[in-house]
């Protein structure tokens, strides 16, 4: 049998020293319980060893640092500041992150499919498997995201196939985007034939796969592969069939424990949600808002990174839009004098609260994968591929009203390229600090004319630079240090 050489414990260890996330689950190969006889096991072993290991935690840190979304923070002490002057190569624990993770992820779903054989084959047998595939399309689609060098070029090197239990010291090499394309869409396929859905009453039902997620997984998919009708066609499904609608933010007080987007940030509510990852009060889960705190997402809580400043000011520039007012805490300290003052940093604290906490855990929340909001900026995009200018300031239009208290003009776009630049721009402003900005400007900036785009003051050192070319090689993660090591087979990314 073939093997693969995923060096599991230096890759963690790297990890946990390197990321701010301390919740990944690498689960090594005596821990896992796989004598499987039952369907009963099928399902313990989908929730307890695939779904606790799917995580977008480095995703969303990695964005946010390497971006211009955040600022260095009035209490960091040197965190991620390399990452955040653009120091990025293979020895990044952000990037070992995703590259482990997901492979934790497909490893799992591997291990099932292979116990599911000994099983009597029944309906429930098969949309389990159904379901572990999905995840696997989807943990496959991430890695093709940041490991590829072009998302829409089925020839482009992609990441290693893995569809078969490994052996310890397997090593394979990377193969094209288009082979791993055949798996996710041959995984989402025998989903469409065989998952049976939680009824829609289930509350729960939008933490576990679902169809309108299995469409919105294909959309995102077919957009990045530039396949616009296909993303379009699969969009619509979500928008015309998930019974959801855009989460309103008005008529209600800044803070308000009812303002229907602020409990949907705060899981409270399930709002436009398709698909979240669950993340429960109770448990040693992963804190996602320990991407920027040590302590609780306030201005004292010990903010180590914090909103960066054009971000801040383009929100704090819509007259009535509320966002502003859910992404950034109350607690925030505004100097008008920021870009002069020498002590600036500690004058100027604008603290990230998109991720508000639950009860007793303060920087805990799910994470959102797939929100319909989303959904109408890729159907913009298709729009815009077709030249549909008018359709596409639609879609954008109806984001911007459902976030603001005032009547909202419908944006006019006399150019493909205004078009694109308001895509991306209102895709910063609604997808920040959801891993969405990395991988936006590596597929529109150019198109869009934007790039990364930092306030001076973002950094302790004004004169950094602020920005980075949409074609640097940056723009593609490299392949961890582990695995170059351990596999000679693995070729690494251009520039590192």
């Amino acid at each position: 049998m073939k093997k693969i050489k995923i060096l599991f414990t230096i890759a963690l260890a790297l990890v946990l020293t390197a990321s701010c996330d301390d919740a990944i689950n690498i689960i090594q190969d005596g821990e896992l319980p796989m004598d499987l006889k039952t369907e009963a096991d099928l399902e313990q072993y989908l929730k307890g060893q695939i779904y606790i290991n799917l995580d977008v935690s480095n995703d969303i840190a990695f964005t946010s640092v390497f971006t211009d979304e955040v600022s260095i923070g009035v209490d960091n002490g040197g965190q991620d500041v390399g990452l955040h002057r653009f120091f990025l190569n293979q020895s990044d624990g952000y990037a070992a992150g995703i590259w482990i993770n997901n492979y934790t992820v497909i490893n799992g779903v591997n291990r099932l499919l292979d116990q599911a054989v000994k099983i009597p084959e029944t309906p429930k047998s098969k949309s389990i498997l159904a379901e572990a595939r999905v995840l696997r399309a989807f943990s496959y689609f991430q890695l093709l995201s940041y490991f590829s060098t072009d998302m829409s070029n089925d020839s482009a090197l992609g990441v290693m196939l893995l569809d078969f239990v490994p052996e310890l010291n397997t090593k394979l090499p990377r193969v094209s985007n288009g082979e791993i394309y055949a798996l996710i869409e041959s995984d989402l396929e025998f989903a469409n034939e065989n998952f049976v859905d939680l009824p829609v009453a289930n509350a729960n039902r939008y933490k576990y796969v679902n169809k309108d997620m299995i469409n919105a997984l294909y959309a995102r998919m077919f957009l990045y592969r530039k396949k616009y009708d296909l993303a379009k066609e699969y969009a619509l499904k979500v928008k015309n069939e998930s019974g959801l609608t855009l989460t309103i933010v008005k008529d209600t007080p800044v803070n308000a424990t009812n303002n229907p987007y602020k409990r949907m940030w705060a899981d409270t509510q399930r709002g436009e949600v398709i698909f979240a990852l669950s993340r429960p009060q109770e448990g040693t889960w992963g804190n996602i808002a320990s991407a920027f705190y040590f302590n609780t997402t306030n201005a004292t809580g010990g903010a180590y990174l914090e909103m960066g400043r054009n971000l801040f000011n383009l929100l704090n520039s819509i007259p009535g839009d509320k966002r502003v007012s859910e992404f950034v805490d109350i607690t925030k300290v505004l100097d008008p004098d920021y870009d002069t003052r020498v002590d600036y940093i500690a004058k100027d604290i604008i603290p990230i609260n998109k991720y508000p906490g639950k009860g007793s855990q303060p920087l805990r929340n799910d994470l959102k994968i797939f929100r319909l909001s989303e959904i109408y900026f890729i159907l913009a995009e298709c729009a815009i591929a077709e030249n549909d200018l008018s359709t596409a300031a639609s879609y954008i239009g109806d984001v911007k009203t459902a976030r603001n208290d005032n009547p909202v003009a419908t944006p006019v776009y006399a150019t493909p390229t205004a078009a694109y630049a308001g895509l991306i721009d209102e895709r910063r402003l609604e997808l920040c600090f959801e891993g969405f900005r990395y991988l936006d400007l590596k597929r529109l900036g150019n198109l869009a004319g934007r790039a990364i785009d930092r306030n001076p003051t973002d950094d302790q050192i004004k004169s950094l630079p602020t920005t980075l070319s949409n074609g640097d090689y940056r723009f593609t993660l490299p392949i961890p240090q582990s695995e170059v090591s351990g596999n000679p087979t693995i070729q690494q990314n251009p520039g590192y």
